[in-house]
Protein backbone atom coordinates (compact mmCIF):
# COMPACT_ATOMS: atom_id res chain seq x y z
CA UNK A 1 0.00 0.00 0.00
CA UNK A 2 1.56 3.21 -0.78
CA UNK A 3 1.80 6.72 1.56
CA UNK A 4 -0.95 8.08 -0.83
CA UNK A 5 -3.39 5.33 -0.47
CA UNK A 6 -2.94 5.10 3.74
CA UNK A 7 -3.27 8.87 3.43
CA UNK A 8 -6.75 8.43 1.92
CA UNK A 9 -8.19 5.95 3.89
CA UNK A 10 -7.60 7.82 7.26
CA UNK A 11 -9.17 10.66 5.54
CA UNK A 12 -12.84 8.79 4.98
CA UNK A 13 -15.86 10.45 6.73
CA UNK A 14 -17.17 7.18 8.28
CA UNK A 15 -20.11 9.63 9.18
CA UNK A 16 -20.63 9.86 5.59
CA UNK A 17 -20.38 6.41 4.12
CA UNK A 18 -22.93 5.27 6.47
CA UNK A 19 -25.09 8.02 5.92
CA UNK A 20 -24.81 6.85 2.30
CA UNK A 21 -25.37 3.33 2.68
CA UNK A 22 -27.90 3.73 4.78
CA UNK A 23 -29.69 5.84 2.00
CA UNK A 24 -29.28 2.95 -0.23
CA UNK A 25 -30.05 0.51 2.26
CA UNK A 26 -33.72 1.59 3.61
CA UNK A 27 -35.38 2.20 0.17
CA UNK A 28 -34.57 -1.07 -0.71
CA UNK A 29 -35.60 -2.60 2.60
CA UNK A 30 -38.61 -1.20 1.94
CA UNK A 31 -38.84 -2.51 -1.48
CA UNK A 32 -38.01 -6.07 -0.31
CA UNK A 33 -40.60 -5.67 2.13
CA UNK A 34 -43.30 -4.24 -0.35
CA UNK A 35 -43.19 -7.51 -2.31
CA UNK A 36 -43.37 -9.73 0.32
CA UNK A 37 -46.95 -7.60 1.33
CA UNK A 38 -48.25 -8.10 -2.13
CA UNK A 39 -47.61 -11.71 -1.84
CA UNK A 40 -49.25 -11.61 1.62
CA UNK A 41 -52.09 -9.55 0.41
CA UNK A 42 -52.83 -12.21 -2.33
CA UNK A 43 -52.71 -14.86 -0.10
CA UNK A 44 -55.18 -13.39 2.19
CA UNK A 45 -57.65 -12.37 -0.07
CA UNK A 46 -57.76 -15.94 -1.88
CA UNK A 47 -57.64 -17.84 0.57
CA UNK A 48 -60.82 -16.08 1.79
CA UNK A 49 -62.15 -17.14 -1.93
CA UNK A 50 -61.03 -21.09 -1.31
CA UNK A 51 -58.31 -23.36 -0.76
CA UNK A 52 -58.46 -24.39 -4.80
CA UNK A 53 -58.48 -20.88 -5.66
CA UNK A 54 -55.37 -19.90 -3.38
CA UNK A 55 -53.73 -23.00 -4.68
CA UNK A 56 -54.52 -22.11 -8.31
CA UNK A 57 -53.29 -18.91 -8.28
CA UNK A 58 -49.91 -19.87 -5.95
CA UNK A 59 -48.99 -22.87 -7.99
CA UNK A 60 -49.58 -20.61 -11.05
CA UNK A 61 -47.38 -18.05 -9.47
CA UNK A 62 -44.49 -20.33 -9.81
CA UNK A 63 -43.85 -19.79 -13.09
CA UNK A 64 -43.42 -16.46 -12.52
CA UNK A 65 -41.19 -17.23 -10.05
CA UNK A 66 -38.69 -19.15 -12.05
CA UNK A 67 -38.98 -16.11 -14.97
CA UNK A 68 -38.11 -13.71 -12.09
CA UNK A 69 -34.74 -15.70 -11.08
CA UNK A 70 -33.63 -15.89 -14.94
CA UNK A 71 -34.46 -11.70 -14.58
CA UNK A 72 -32.60 -11.44 -11.42
CA UNK A 73 -29.49 -12.71 -12.95
CA UNK A 74 -29.77 -10.73 -15.52
CA UNK A 75 -30.42 -7.74 -13.65
CA UNK A 76 -27.42 -8.51 -11.11
CA UNK A 77 -25.02 -8.74 -14.05
CA UNK A 78 -25.87 -5.95 -15.54
CA UNK A 79 -25.24 -3.94 -12.18
CA UNK A 80 -21.56 -5.41 -12.15
CA UNK A 81 -21.21 -3.30 -15.11
CA UNK A 82 -23.44 -0.14 -14.48
CA UNK A 83 -22.21 0.21 -10.86
CA UNK A 84 -18.24 0.34 -11.82
CA UNK A 85 -19.22 2.33 -14.98
CA UNK A 86 -21.18 4.84 -12.61
CA UNK A 87 -17.72 5.04 -10.21
CA UNK A 88 -15.77 5.97 -14.00
CA UNK A 89 -18.35 8.71 -14.76
CA UNK A 90 -19.03 6.77 -18.30
CA UNK A 91 -23.24 7.18 -18.18
CA UNK A 92 -23.07 6.51 -22.12
CA UNK A 93 -21.89 3.16 -21.39
CA UNK A 94 -24.57 3.06 -18.95
CA UNK A 95 -27.36 3.56 -21.43
CA UNK A 96 -26.48 0.86 -23.40
CA UNK A 97 -26.16 -1.60 -20.18
CA UNK A 98 -29.62 0.00 -19.85
CA UNK A 99 -30.49 -1.00 -23.54
CA UNK A 100 -29.02 -4.14 -23.45
CA UNK A 101 -30.66 -5.16 -19.87
CA UNK A 102 -34.05 -3.92 -21.60
CA UNK A 103 -33.67 -6.28 -24.89
CA UNK A 104 -32.34 -9.47 -22.29
CA UNK A 105 -35.51 -8.96 -20.04
CA UNK A 106 -37.44 -8.97 -23.48
CA UNK A 107 -36.62 -12.40 -24.87
CA UNK A 108 -36.90 -14.15 -21.75
CA UNK A 109 -40.63 -12.61 -20.93
CA UNK A 110 -41.97 -13.10 -24.36
CA UNK A 111 -41.14 -16.73 -24.05
CA UNK A 112 -42.10 -17.52 -20.30
CA UNK A 113 -45.54 -15.33 -21.86
CA UNK A 114 -46.12 -17.52 -25.43
CA UNK A 115 -45.55 -20.46 -22.59
CA UNK A 116 -48.39 -19.27 -20.21
CA UNK A 117 -51.04 -18.62 -22.75
CA UNK A 118 -50.29 -21.79 -25.05
CA UNK A 119 -49.83 -24.85 -22.62
CA UNK A 120 -50.91 -23.47 -19.42
CA UNK A 121 -52.15 -26.34 -18.16
CA UNK A 122 -49.01 -28.25 -19.04
CA UNK A 123 -47.50 -25.70 -16.61
CA UNK A 124 -49.66 -26.19 -14.32
CA UNK A 125 -49.59 -29.98 -14.54
CA UNK A 126 -45.72 -29.78 -13.46
CA UNK A 127 -47.08 -28.82 -10.21
CA UNK A 128 -50.05 -30.45 -9.22
CA UNK A 129 -52.28 -33.38 -10.51
CA UNK A 130 -55.22 -31.68 -9.25
CA UNK A 131 -57.92 -31.29 -11.99
CA UNK A 132 -59.35 -28.13 -10.00
CA UNK A 133 -56.21 -26.88 -8.87
CA UNK A 134 -55.32 -27.16 -12.68
CA UNK A 135 -58.34 -25.60 -13.58
CA UNK A 136 -58.06 -22.28 -11.62
CA UNK A 137 -54.49 -21.83 -12.31
CA UNK A 138 -54.81 -21.88 -15.81
CA UNK A 139 -57.33 -19.32 -15.50
CA UNK A 140 -54.62 -16.96 -14.08
CA UNK A 141 -52.25 -17.62 -16.44
CA UNK A 142 -54.40 -16.79 -19.21
CA UNK A 143 -54.39 -13.29 -18.15
CA UNK A 144 -51.19 -12.63 -15.27
CA UNK A 145 -49.34 -13.45 -18.78
CA UNK A 146 -49.90 -10.18 -20.74
CA UNK A 147 -48.29 -8.61 -17.53
CA UNK A 148 -44.85 -10.54 -18.14
CA UNK A 149 -43.09 -8.21 -20.54
CA UNK A 150 -43.90 -5.56 -18.54
CA UNK A 151 -42.46 -6.39 -15.65
CA UNK A 152 -39.40 -7.14 -17.12
CA UNK A 153 -38.68 -3.82 -18.87
CA UNK A 154 -39.92 -1.65 -15.24
CA UNK A 155 -37.12 -4.34 -13.40
CA UNK A 156 -34.32 -3.97 -15.33
CA UNK A 157 -34.94 -0.29 -15.74
CA UNK A 158 -35.36 0.11 -11.54
CA UNK A 159 -32.74 -2.32 -11.33
CA UNK A 160 -30.01 0.20 -13.14
CA UNK A 161 -31.27 2.99 -12.24
CA UNK A 162 -30.43 1.45 -8.25
CA UNK A 163 -26.61 0.92 -9.54
CA UNK A 164 -26.64 4.79 -9.87
CA UNK A 165 -27.80 5.35 -6.40
CA UNK A 166 -31.45 6.07 -7.54
CA UNK A 167 -33.42 4.14 -5.56
CA UNK A 168 -36.04 5.97 -4.45
CA UNK A 169 -38.07 6.18 -7.90
CA UNK A 170 -38.13 1.81 -7.38
CA UNK A 171 -40.11 2.25 -3.57
CA UNK A 172 -42.26 4.77 -4.90
CA UNK A 173 -42.88 2.73 -7.63
CA UNK A 174 -43.49 -0.43 -6.07
CA UNK A 175 -45.48 1.18 -3.21
CA UNK A 176 -48.15 2.81 -5.35
CA UNK A 177 -48.34 -0.73 -7.51
CA UNK A 178 -48.69 -2.76 -4.38
CA UNK A 179 -52.11 -0.34 -3.12
CA UNK A 180 -52.98 -0.20 -6.71
CA UNK A 181 -53.24 -4.17 -6.33
CA UNK A 182 -55.07 -4.39 -2.67
CA UNK A 183 -57.74 -2.00 -4.07
CA UNK A 184 -57.94 -3.46 -7.27
CA UNK A 185 -57.90 -7.20 -5.51
CA UNK A 186 -60.79 -6.02 -3.30
CA UNK A 187 -62.61 -5.17 -5.85
CA UNK A 188 -62.26 -7.80 -8.52
CA UNK A 189 -62.26 -10.74 -6.20
CA UNK A 190 -64.99 -9.98 -4.31
CA UNK A 191 -67.14 -7.90 -6.56
CA UNK A 192 -67.20 -5.07 -4.57
CA UNK A 193 -68.61 -1.19 -6.29
CA UNK A 194 -70.54 -3.22 -8.18
CA UNK A 195 -68.50 -5.18 -10.14
CA UNK A 196 -68.85 -9.14 -10.31
CA UNK A 197 -66.90 -11.06 -8.44
CA UNK A 198 -64.18 -12.88 -10.46
CA UNK A 199 -62.24 -14.76 -8.29
CA UNK A 200 -59.15 -15.79 -9.40
CA UNK A 201 -58.87 -13.89 -12.61
CA UNK A 202 -59.90 -10.60 -10.20
CA UNK A 203 -56.69 -11.36 -8.80
CA UNK A 204 -54.94 -11.65 -12.46
CA UNK A 205 -56.38 -8.67 -13.55
CA UNK A 206 -55.72 -6.85 -10.51
CA UNK A 207 -51.71 -7.86 -10.83
CA UNK A 208 -51.84 -6.93 -14.26
CA UNK A 209 -53.40 -3.63 -13.73
CA UNK A 210 -50.57 -2.96 -11.14
CA UNK A 211 -48.13 -4.20 -14.24
CA UNK A 212 -49.09 -1.63 -16.29
CA UNK A 213 -49.15 1.24 -13.54
CA UNK A 214 -45.84 0.24 -12.69
CA UNK A 215 -44.50 0.31 -16.38
CA UNK A 216 -46.25 3.83 -16.44
CA UNK A 217 -45.05 5.52 -14.16
CA UNK A 218 -41.32 4.59 -14.98
CA UNK A 219 -42.17 5.93 -18.47
CA UNK A 220 -42.89 9.39 -16.45
CA UNK A 221 -40.18 8.77 -14.48
CA UNK A 222 -37.83 8.28 -17.47
CA UNK A 223 -39.62 11.09 -19.94
CA UNK A 224 -39.67 14.07 -17.61
CA UNK A 225 -37.74 13.49 -14.45
CA UNK A 226 -34.34 11.55 -15.59
CA UNK A 227 -31.69 13.37 -17.19
CA UNK A 228 -28.50 11.55 -16.24
CA UNK A 229 -29.58 8.14 -17.55
CA UNK A 230 -31.09 8.01 -20.58
CA UNK A 231 -33.25 5.05 -22.93
CA UNK A 232 -32.27 5.00 -25.94
CA UNK A 233 -34.03 3.60 -29.22
CA UNK A 234 -30.90 3.16 -30.71
CA UNK A 235 -28.70 1.43 -28.19
CA UNK A 236 -31.86 -0.91 -28.08
CA UNK A 237 -31.21 -1.66 -31.88
CA UNK A 238 -27.85 -1.48 -31.74
CA UNK A 239 -25.12 -2.85 -28.62
CA UNK A 240 -21.48 -2.85 -29.31
CA UNK A 241 -20.21 -6.45 -29.52
CA UNK A 242 -17.56 -6.42 -26.54
CA UNK A 243 -20.58 -4.86 -24.07
CA UNK A 244 -22.91 -8.19 -25.17
CA UNK A 245 -19.79 -10.22 -24.23
CA UNK A 246 -19.08 -9.08 -20.79
CA UNK A 247 -22.68 -8.41 -20.18
CA UNK A 248 -22.49 -12.55 -21.10
CA UNK A 249 -19.76 -13.31 -19.01
CA UNK A 250 -21.41 -11.45 -15.91
CA UNK A 251 -24.87 -12.49 -16.55
CA UNK A 252 -24.67 -16.18 -17.21
CA UNK A 253 -23.26 -17.23 -13.98
CA UNK A 254 -25.85 -15.21 -11.73
CA UNK A 255 -28.72 -16.53 -14.19
CA UNK A 256 -27.29 -19.96 -13.16
CA UNK A 257 -27.02 -19.33 -9.63
CA UNK A 258 -30.14 -17.89 -8.88
CA UNK A 259 -32.20 -20.76 -11.03
CA UNK A 260 -30.58 -23.16 -9.07
CA UNK A 261 -30.82 -21.58 -5.60
CA UNK A 262 -34.50 -21.09 -6.56
CA UNK A 263 -34.43 -24.69 -7.74
CA UNK A 264 -33.02 -25.89 -4.40
CA UNK A 265 -35.30 -23.89 -2.48
CA UNK A 266 -38.46 -25.13 -3.73
CA UNK A 267 -36.32 -29.01 -3.09
CA UNK A 268 -36.55 -28.41 0.16
CA UNK A 269 -40.14 -27.54 0.27
CA UNK A 270 -40.64 -30.94 -1.35
CA UNK A 271 -38.97 -33.21 1.08
CA UNK A 272 -40.45 -31.15 3.57
CA UNK A 273 -43.58 -31.94 2.07
CA UNK A 274 -43.22 -35.78 2.62
CA UNK A 275 -42.79 -35.47 5.68
CA UNK A 276 -46.64 -34.40 6.64
CA UNK A 277 -48.68 -31.58 6.83
CA UNK A 278 -47.50 -30.16 10.30
CA UNK A 279 -44.25 -30.15 8.46
CA UNK A 280 -45.15 -28.08 5.84
CA UNK A 281 -47.46 -25.79 7.39
CA UNK A 282 -44.72 -25.29 10.10
CA UNK A 283 -41.98 -24.59 7.21
CA UNK A 284 -44.28 -22.00 5.25
CA UNK A 285 -44.50 -19.86 8.56
CA UNK A 286 -40.84 -19.99 8.79
CA UNK A 287 -40.11 -18.98 5.63
CA UNK A 288 -42.62 -16.38 6.05
CA UNK A 289 -40.72 -15.44 9.10
CA UNK A 290 -37.11 -15.59 7.09
CA UNK A 291 -38.23 -13.52 4.61
CA UNK A 292 -39.06 -10.50 7.22
CA UNK A 293 -36.06 -10.66 8.99
CA UNK A 294 -33.59 -10.22 5.97
CA UNK A 295 -35.17 -7.24 4.10
CA UNK A 296 -32.83 -4.91 5.79
CA UNK A 297 -30.03 -7.81 5.17
CA UNK A 298 -30.71 -8.14 1.34
CA UNK A 299 -31.05 -4.65 0.92
CA UNK A 300 -27.58 -4.07 2.15
CA UNK A 301 -26.09 -6.75 0.35
CA UNK A 302 -28.00 -4.93 -3.05
CA UNK A 303 -26.19 -1.65 -1.55
CA UNK A 304 -22.66 -2.93 -1.20
CA UNK A 305 -22.95 -4.48 -4.80
CA UNK A 306 -23.90 -0.77 -5.97
CA UNK A 307 -21.34 0.86 -3.56
CA UNK A 308 -18.16 -1.12 -3.82
CA UNK A 309 -18.89 -1.32 -7.59
CA UNK A 310 -18.98 2.91 -8.27
CA UNK A 311 -15.09 2.68 -5.65
CA UNK A 312 -13.46 -0.39 -7.88
CA UNK A 313 -15.08 2.06 -10.99
CA UNK A 314 -13.35 5.20 -9.59
CA UNK A 315 -9.52 3.32 -9.21
CA UNK A 316 -10.34 2.81 -5.36
CA UNK A 317 -8.94 -0.29 -4.60
CA UNK A 318 -7.94 0.36 -0.98
CA UNK A 319 -10.94 2.28 -0.17
CA UNK A 320 -12.74 -0.77 -1.68
CA UNK A 321 -11.10 -3.16 0.68
CA UNK A 322 -11.79 -0.41 3.81
CA UNK A 323 -15.09 0.06 2.43
CA UNK A 324 -16.05 -3.83 2.25
CA UNK A 325 -14.87 -4.70 5.86
CA UNK A 326 -17.29 -2.57 7.19
CA UNK A 327 -20.36 -4.17 5.07
CA UNK A 328 -18.87 -7.36 6.79
CA UNK A 329 -19.91 -5.58 10.08
CA UNK A 330 -22.98 -4.13 9.04
CA UNK A 331 -23.76 -8.03 7.48
CA UNK A 332 -23.73 -9.61 11.09
CA UNK A 333 -25.20 -6.89 13.23
CA UNK A 334 -28.11 -7.15 10.85
CA UNK A 335 -28.13 -11.13 11.21
CA UNK A 336 -28.09 -10.61 14.17
CA UNK A 337 -30.81 -8.67 14.54
CA UNK A 338 -32.98 -10.61 12.09
CA UNK A 339 -31.85 -13.69 13.96
CA UNK A 340 -33.49 -11.78 17.60
CA UNK A 341 -36.47 -10.54 15.70
CA UNK A 342 -37.33 -14.49 15.17
CA UNK A 343 -36.55 -15.67 18.57
CA UNK A 344 -39.05 -13.00 19.86
CA UNK A 345 -42.10 -13.86 17.26
CA UNK A 346 -41.97 -17.37 18.75
CA UNK A 347 -44.30 -16.88 21.23
CA UNK A 348 -46.43 -14.38 19.60
CA UNK A 349 -46.93 -17.04 16.41
CA UNK A 350 -47.07 -20.08 18.26
CA UNK A 351 -50.30 -18.05 19.99
CA UNK A 352 -51.76 -16.45 16.87
CA UNK A 353 -52.15 -19.17 14.31
CA UNK A 354 -54.33 -21.84 14.80
CA UNK A 355 -52.02 -25.28 13.98
CA UNK A 356 -52.07 -28.37 15.24
CA UNK A 357 -49.75 -29.04 18.66
CA UNK A 358 -47.82 -31.17 16.47
CA UNK A 359 -47.35 -28.36 13.65
CA UNK A 360 -46.97 -25.96 16.90
CA UNK A 361 -43.99 -27.87 18.19
CA UNK A 362 -41.71 -28.42 14.92
CA UNK A 363 -42.68 -24.44 14.58
CA UNK A 364 -40.88 -24.19 17.72
CA UNK A 365 -38.38 -25.67 16.64
CA UNK A 366 -37.63 -24.26 13.24
CA UNK A 367 -37.83 -20.67 14.69
CA UNK A 368 -35.05 -21.39 16.28
CA UNK A 369 -32.87 -22.83 13.88
CA UNK A 370 -34.14 -20.24 11.31
CA UNK A 371 -32.76 -17.62 14.00
CA UNK A 372 -29.09 -18.76 13.71
CA UNK A 373 -29.58 -19.54 9.66
CA UNK A 374 -30.25 -15.90 8.58
CA UNK A 375 -27.48 -14.55 10.24
CA UNK A 376 -25.11 -16.67 8.48
CA UNK A 377 -27.31 -15.94 5.37
CA UNK A 378 -27.05 -11.91 6.12
CA UNK A 379 -23.32 -12.85 5.88
CA UNK A 380 -22.76 -14.83 2.81
CA UNK A 381 -25.58 -12.50 0.66
CA UNK A 382 -23.09 -9.85 1.46
CA UNK A 383 -19.69 -11.35 0.40
CA UNK A 384 -21.55 -12.86 -2.62
CA UNK A 385 -24.26 -10.99 -3.74
CA UNK A 386 -22.68 -7.83 -2.96
CA UNK A 387 -18.82 -7.77 -2.07
CA UNK A 388 -17.82 -10.63 -4.78
CA UNK A 389 -20.29 -9.58 -7.65
CA UNK A 390 -19.02 -5.65 -7.37
CA UNK A 391 -15.83 -6.78 -8.93
CA UNK A 392 -17.41 -9.10 -11.37
CA UNK A 393 -16.95 -12.51 -9.83
CA UNK A 394 -19.98 -13.62 -10.56
CA UNK A 395 -19.08 -17.73 -10.84
CA UNK A 396 -17.86 -18.25 -7.63
CA UNK A 397 -21.45 -18.06 -6.29
CA UNK A 398 -22.53 -20.22 -8.47
CA UNK A 399 -19.94 -23.09 -7.82
CA UNK A 400 -20.70 -22.27 -4.10
CA UNK A 401 -24.66 -22.71 -4.21
CA UNK A 402 -24.56 -25.65 -6.01
CA UNK A 403 -21.65 -27.86 -4.12
CA UNK A 404 -23.56 -26.45 -0.66
CA UNK A 405 -27.06 -27.06 -1.36
CA UNK A 406 -27.08 -29.91 -3.96
CA UNK A 407 -23.84 -31.41 -2.85
CA UNK A 408 -24.26 -31.63 1.07
CA UNK A 409 -27.31 -29.71 2.44
CA UNK A 410 -30.24 -31.12 0.24
CA UNK A 411 -28.38 -34.99 -1.00
CA UNK A 412 -28.47 -35.43 2.59
CA UNK A 413 -31.27 -33.83 3.79
CA UNK A 414 -33.19 -36.47 1.39
CA UNK A 415 -31.36 -39.23 2.84
CA UNK A 416 -32.13 -38.37 5.98
CA UNK A 417 -36.03 -37.58 5.27
CA UNK A 418 -36.35 -40.84 3.09
CA UNK A 419 -33.62 -43.53 3.82
CA UNK A 420 -32.26 -42.93 7.48
CA UNK A 421 -35.78 -42.07 8.49
CA UNK A 422 -34.86 -39.40 10.67
CA UNK A 423 -37.45 -37.04 12.86
CA UNK A 424 -38.35 -33.78 11.19
CA UNK A 425 -36.10 -31.19 13.32
CA UNK A 426 -33.42 -32.79 12.51
CA UNK A 427 -33.81 -33.15 8.89
CA UNK A 428 -34.90 -29.42 8.90
CA UNK A 429 -31.15 -28.64 10.65
CA UNK A 430 -29.81 -30.60 7.82
CA UNK A 431 -31.49 -28.75 4.78
CA UNK A 432 -30.50 -25.24 7.34
CA UNK A 433 -27.15 -25.90 7.08
CA UNK A 434 -26.01 -24.72 3.60
CA UNK A 435 -25.44 -21.39 4.84
CA UNK A 436 -23.40 -22.30 7.96
CA UNK A 437 -20.97 -24.40 5.52
CA UNK A 438 -20.58 -21.46 3.43
CA UNK A 439 -19.50 -19.13 5.88
CA UNK A 440 -15.81 -20.20 6.53
CA UNK A 441 -15.53 -20.87 2.17
CA UNK A 442 -16.87 -17.09 1.33
CA UNK A 443 -14.59 -15.73 4.39
CA UNK A 444 -11.43 -17.35 2.63
CA UNK A 445 -12.64 -16.05 -0.74
CA UNK A 446 -12.91 -13.07 0.58
CA UNK A 447 -9.42 -12.60 2.30
CA UNK A 448 -7.93 -14.08 -0.73
CA UNK A 449 -9.11 -10.54 -2.66
CA UNK A 450 -9.40 -12.10 -6.12
CA UNK A 451 -12.58 -10.87 -6.33
CA UNK A 452 -11.43 -6.97 -6.59
CA UNK A 453 -11.12 -6.15 -10.26
CA UNK A 454 -11.74 -3.41 -12.35
CA UNK A 455 -14.01 -4.59 -15.24
CA UNK A 456 -14.63 -1.74 -17.37
CA UNK A 457 -13.22 -1.09 -20.87
CA UNK A 458 -11.59 2.22 -21.81
CA UNK A 459 -14.08 2.48 -24.62
CA UNK A 460 -17.05 1.30 -25.71
CA UNK A 461 -17.95 1.99 -29.42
Amino acid sequence: MTKMQKKNRENVSWGNFYKAVFALVLPMALQNLINVGVTAADVVMLGKVGEKVLSGASLAGQIQYIMVLFLFGLTSGATVLTAQYWGKGDRDTIEKILALGIKASICVTVFFTIAALTIPGLLMKIFTNDPAVIAEGVRYLRIVAFSYVMMGITQVYLYTMRSVERVVIATVVYLASLICNIILNSIFIFGLLGVPAMGIRGAALATLISRSLELFLVFLYAKFYNREICFRLSYLLHTDRLLIKDFLIYSIPVVLNEVMWGFGTSANTAILGHLGSAAVAANSVAQVARQLATVVSFGLSSATAIYLGKTIGEGKLELAKAYSRRFIVLSVVMGLAGGLLILLAIPVAVSVLSLTLQAKGYLKIMFCIMAYFVVAQAYNTTMVVGTFRSGGDTRFGLILDVSTMWGCSILFGALAAFVWKWSVPAVYVILMSDELIKVPITTLRYLQYRWLRNVTREEIS
